[in-house]
Parts: structure tokens; sequence; C-alpha cells
């Protein structure tokens, strides 16, 4: 009943309305002249479009217009909407780090542009450069409410170029209507724009949001309205075939291997608003190598999603339950399996099909179908991976999504269990978002079916966040039983209830130094049902944390825990190691400390030392990270994770370092270099990834990858490879 009453309060907070600012419009006219991207305005054209009107700044205030003004004007024929920026400045001193595509938007000179094409302030398409014209795109998601909908791996052809006047620079864009999805007949989107100028230190954006709200939510967005009906989008098919050939040498087996694999994506639009992308023989290859990250905890955890095929309508697949404790779908379980020692390793694709998008403006539709390959030497079976997906729009910017998910085995291998021959989850998440993004939240309910499973298999969530410029307040909680399965998603584990509560106060100084500053009081408590409810974890976070006008960041905290163990685990994960004994609790504290200095220096750095009880014993770490650049060319960074593991004999203790530089040379917008270095002594590993690559054609890449890992202890080798990989884009 309780539950019933939240859900029917978060509906009625819905469907208030909320005062916003008057809104503003402006006429993107139809033009036949050619337009060529270059950097120069000197066509007639751009004299008769309409300038979309005055910029508002963003910080260091959110309430005044913006000093440093941008004008932009926008154009559109059959085939391409284009684009004209021009960006005063108080000279010509810009912060540009890289040459590289898809570069981060803070602390560096650039502008962006947010397109919100079906009118619903749920997804976006995002493009961005700067006053050198590198280029870079992204989707939003989730109406931009947190940074997880804010996705940069999406990648799509189009042209820009800039150039640098006395006081000001231009870019020019021309974004070709098939990059985007819309309604065939269209006279209006919703658009945003934000600006990064650092010789000002001001941050400013078209529609005017307070500095509460994050600088890419959807929910503060004006008005595009073109001169004549948008037609129907002829998009081509992208065919994108790769060729990559690898020698590798496992030094631990003394086996070489030469391969030879060729493979490839085609994307195909379905109307104006569906995407269907199909993928043959795909090769997930370490062209980029995931980020190492020291572990303390008992539980596995996940990284982000890099891979194109997945990238598309990402949100519609993976946005279904609690990203931390209860994703009932997590796309990187495709393509990963174990082996029968336990290790996770490549489990090749065999194909899928992907289809996405919207229906309608309140209706949208994913369908996913990939088979995995059959590996019998390392006991995994082949798997068809299905997703089903309904989601339909409600009130102004909240929606409700069903689906079906089913990874099953249809042959009949003597390794498997019984257990392991499928498993369905069926589910129903509503999400809600009002319109000015004040009231944001979830309510979901999961239940999973496995042969075999128990009647413990629901997995359910309420999730309530409100945000004012005074206060912030979160409500969380989350079921999840003994029983609930998910083999395609990412579940920490099961058979709790786990509450969070969460309250900010933010204090915002008149005069001084300090833009604003906040007292964070955030608890978050587990209970195990199947032990009468046993509080079996909590973590109490205090916190008190400062942002400056000249961009820097503060952060004191304070961490109680408690953690009752139910099996043995040893924190310092080292080789023979005595676990800590099991069904005992222990109760421990911590002080944190964060800076980060101002990123607009040549050299910048964050530091973030604490010192507290762990377990039964004591923890210091210290995390720095150092970037220095010599702009735009090179680019160097040095990521240092030390924790000093401290437990009373006979449980060990240990010294845990992490240590990353990498170097990041742009020789030109399409040829960089990169090398990364990776030192983990709780992974045992020293690991080498150079990679040279060469965009010769849009989106199209030559890559040369070498691969190099050592075991740290005694720097003994233990496998080396070398990839060569060509990707080339082809439109027809």
């Amino acid at each position: 009943m309780f539950r019933i009453f939240l859900f029917l309060a978060i509906v009625l907070f819905t469907t208030s309305t909320y005062s916003q600012n008057e809104k503003k419009s402006f006429i993107v006219k139809y033009t036949t002249d050619k337009i060529i991207i270059d950097g120069v305005l000197d066509y007639p054209a751009w004299d008769n479009a309409e300038s979309i009107g005055e910029m508002q700044q963003y910080f260091p205030s959110d309430s005044i217009p913006a000093i440093q003004q941008t004008e932009i004007k926008m154009l559109y024929d059959d085939t391409n909407l284009y684009v004209s920026i021009k960006a005063y400045t108080e000279g010509n001193d810009f912060i540009i780090p890289s040459l590289k595509r898809d570069f981060r938007a803070g602390g560096n000179d650039n502008i962006s542009l947010m397109f919100d094409t079906f009118n619903d302030g749920t997804n976006a398409f995002l493009f961005g450069t700067n006053p050198l014209g590198v280029q870079r795109e992204a989707l939003i998601s989730g109406g931009g409410s947190d940074t997880s909908g804010f996705n940069t791996s999406w990648d799509i052809k189009w042209k820009g170029e800039s150039k640098i006047y006395d006081g000001y620079y231009i870019a020019e864009m021309a974004i070709p209507l098939t990059s985007f999805k819309f309604k065939e007949g269209e006279t209006k989107w919703r658009f945003n724009s934000y600006r990064f100028d650092m010789q000002t230190n001001e941050t400013s954006t078209f529609a005017k949001i307070p500095q509460n709200q994050l600088i890419f939510s959807l929910a503060f967005m004006e008005d595009m309205i073109f001169e004549k009906p948008l037609g129907r989008s002829k998009t081509p098919i992208a065919l994108i075939p790769y060729i990559n050939t690898i020698a590798q040498k496992n030094y631990e087996t003394d086996e070489s291997l030469s391969n030879f694999k060729v493979g490839g994506d085609a994307k195909l639009a379905i109307g104006n608003g569906m995407n269907l992308d199909i993928t043959l023989n795909p090769d997930f290859s370490n062209v980029e190598v995931d980020d190492v990250v020291t572990n303390l905890t008992r539980f596995e955890i996940n990284l982000p999603e890099k891979r194109q095929f997945f990238i598309d309508n990402s949100d519609l697949f993976g946005g279904f339950g609690g990203r931390r404790d209860a994703n009932p779908f997590f796309s990187r379980r495709i393509g990963i399996a174990k082996d029968t020692a336990g290790n996770s390793i490549q489990n090749n694709i065999i194909g899928g099909v992907r289809l996405s998008g919207k229906l309608s403006n309140d209706w949208r539709l994913g369908f996913l179908n990939i088979q995995t390959e059959e590996d019998l030497e390392n006991e995994i079976a082949s798997n068809n991976n299905t997703m089903l997906v309904l989601q339909k729009k409600v009130f102004s910017r909240s929606n409700i999504g069903m689906f079906f998910l089913n990874r099953q085995t249809f042959e009949d291998y003597e390794f498997l269990e019984d257990d392991e021959r499928y498993n369905r989850v069926l589910g129903i998440d509503y999400n809600l978002a009002s319109s000015d993004n004040t009231w944001t939240g979830k309510f979901y309910s999961h239940k999973s079916f496995e042969p075999g499973g128990g009647g413990k298999d629901l997995s359910s969530g309420l999730n309530l966040n409100y945000r004012s410029r005074y206060f912030n307040v979160i409500l969380d909680g989350i079921y999840i039983g003994d029983d609930f399965r998910s083999d395609l998603g990412f579940i920490r584990r099961t058979n709790i209830i786990k509450g969070v509560t969460g309250v900010e106060r933010i204090i915002w100084p008149k005069t001084g130094k300090i833009n604003n500053h906040a007292f964070n009081f955030f608890p978050i408590f587990t209970w195990n049902p199947e032990l009468d409810y046993k509080n079996t974890d909590y973590e109490i976070r205090s916190s008190w944390g400062a942002e400056f006008k000249n961009q820097t960041r503060l952060e004191a905290r304070m961490v109680n825990n408690y953690t009752f163990l139910f099996d043995g685990f040893d924190p310092s994960n080292s080789e023979g190691g005595i676990p800590l004994p099991s069904d005992q609790g222990y109760y421990y504290t911590n002080f944190e400390m964060e800076f980060r200095s101002d990123r607009r220096k040549v050299f910048s750095y964050s530091l973030e030392p604490s010192y507290g009880g762990f377990f039964n014993g004591n923890r210091f770490s210290f995390r720095s990270d150092l970037n220095l650049r010599f702009q735009p060319k090179v680019f160097l960074s040095l990521l240092v994770d030390y924790n000093n593991i401290s437990l009373p004999t006979p449980y060990s203790s240990a010294d845990i370092w992490l240590i990353s530089p990498k170097v990041e040379i742009t020789f030109s917008k399409s040829i960089f270099w990169s090398t990364l270095i990776q030192y983990s002594n709780q992974n045992d590993n020293l690991g080498l990834n150079s990679r040279l690559q060469w965009r010769f054609a849009p989106l199209s890449d030559l890559f040369i990858v070498y691969n190099d890992n050592y075991f740290v202890n005694n720097f003994e080798p233990k496998n080396r490879s070398i990839n060569l990989k060509l990707t080339y884009w082809l439109n027809i």
C-alpha cells in the first residue's frame, strides 16, 4: 500500500506545471544556395539568416546576459542543416588541449549545440566544435539529468571548420539531416547551445539554465522553427567493413598465434525515426583498452560500453532498473564469458541485429538479437541473446517502459547445468522527469525466470529526487530477491533491501571567491530479508564541498561504515592471505579530502587523500591525477592511486599501487598517437598499449596497436601482440 501511495505521489508531481522563463524562438530559413564550409561567412544566404538571439550567462552567475556574446544562425536545404557561429572573445589565448575528435568540453574553449528533434525533452543530438575546428558529437538521453546520459562514443559524418579572427572566431557546420532522427513534416525542434570561454572564465547558454541544473539538461531548451516542413529523410545505407590482422604470443603457454579477421557493420534507416544495425563477425579487439581500477570491495565493478554497435539508443536498452545495483541489461556481458577456471575471456560474436528508435512522438521501440559462438575447449555454450523494449511517453517528459530479456542456448551441452540453459527477465519501469527537472526518479519491478527458479525472483525499486537552488533531496529504495537473476545484467548482489536518503543544503555567497558551497548528509543502509531483516551494511557520508569562481573545487568528507561479512574476505587480495572471519560485523570510519585545481591552467591536478579504519584495521589512500598540456599537440597525464591496508596479525597487510602514465600526441586532426602504461600490483600486471590512428576519411581509420603485458613481481612477459586494423565507412 505504501508503494502505491508513493507511486501516485510521483504521478501527481509529474502532472504539476512549473513556471519557466518566457519562451524564446527563432526561424530557420530554407535556402537553395550552395554553402561551402570554410569558416568564412561570405555567402549572401548568411546575411538573410536570422540570429537565434542573446546568450545568457550560466557561470559564474546565472542571472545576467553573457558578457562574451555569441551569434548563431541556421539555414537548411533538402540535405543539410547549416550553422554559423561567431563567438566574441577578449583575445586569441585559447585553451585547446588536443586536436582529437570527441574532446571533453570542460576546461577549454568550445561551443556545443543540442537538438531535441522529437520535442520530448528526453533525447537529443549534440554537435560541438572549438576555435581550431575540432569536432565532437554525443547522444544525450534521460533528459540530461545526470552524466550517465551523456555518451560521446557515438559517431556520425558531418562537416565543420573554424577560423580565428581578431576579437572573435567563426565556426561553420554542415550537418546532414540524415544524422538526425525526426518526424516527417515536422516544423519545430527544441534547441539549446552552451559555450565555454576560458579567457573570461565564462560559461553561457542560449536557454537560461539555473546553476543547480546540469548545463546539458534537456528541460531547458527553446524552439527552432523551420520555414517549411521537413521532408522524408533519405538516409543512405552505411556499410562499415573492417580487416584486422593480429600476431600475438602467450608467454605462459609458449604459444604463438596469427589471425586474420574480416567482418563489419551496416546501418539502415527505417523511416525517419528508426535505426537498423546489423553486425557480422564483429571485432571487439583492444584498439582502446579499458582503464584499470583498484577494487577494494567484495563486488564486481562495471565499465562503460564503447562498442559502436551498442551505442545508438543505448538508453532504451540499458536504462532499466538501478544502474548501480540492479541493471537487468548490461551490454558488456555480450561477448564475454567465463572459462573453466572462472576467468573472464572473450567470447566471439557470430552476428546480430539491433532495431531501435522512435515509432512516433510518444512511442519508442527497441529489439536486439545477438548470437555468440560456442567454445567447447573452455566449456562455453553458444547463446542467443534477445531483448525487446517498448517505451511510451507520458505527461511532459516522463515515460513508461516495458521489456522482455532472454538468454538461451539451443544446444544440449553435457557441461551445462539445467539452470544454465536459459534466463529470462520481464519488467516495467516508470521514469519521472518534471517539466523543469525539479523532480526526477523512477519506479520499477522486474521478475526473472529460469529452470528451477525459486519464488524470490523479484527486483523492485523506487527513486525520487528533488533538486532546487538551495536544496537537493534523494530517496531511494531497492529490493532484490535471493532468486532474482539476469545473466545479461549487472546485479551486484541479491537478497537485499537497500534504503538511501540524502539531503544537501547549497549556499550561494553574494561576494567573495566561492561560487557556492554545500553541506551534504547521505546515509545508505542495507538489510537482509532472509535474516529477519538484519542490517548488514551501512555507509553514512557527511561532507562539505565548495566550488570556487576560478573553477577549483575543495571537499571534505567523513564516512561511517558498518560491514557484516557472510563469507571470508581478504581486503588485501594477497596470495595466501588469511581472510577476515565470516559471520562478523565491522565498524570503521574514514576521513577524506578532495581538491581539484583550475583546469584552465597548463598544469592541472587533483588530490584525494583519505585515512581511517578499514574492517578491523586501518587504510591510508592517496589518489592524484596530474595533467600537463603543450597545446594543441601534446597532452601528458599521470594517475597515481595508492592504498596502504594495515590489518592486525594474522591477517594480511598490503601496499596496493595503480600507476598509469599516458602520452597523447595529435599530429593533426587526422593522425593521433597515444601510449598508455598501467601498473597494478593488485592485478599483477604491467600493461602497455601504444596506438597509432590515421583517420584517412570521415569515420574511417587505420590502427596500428601494440600491446605488451608483464607480471609485476618478476617482470616476466605474459603476452604480447600487434594489431593492424582497417575500418572504412561507406555510404551507398
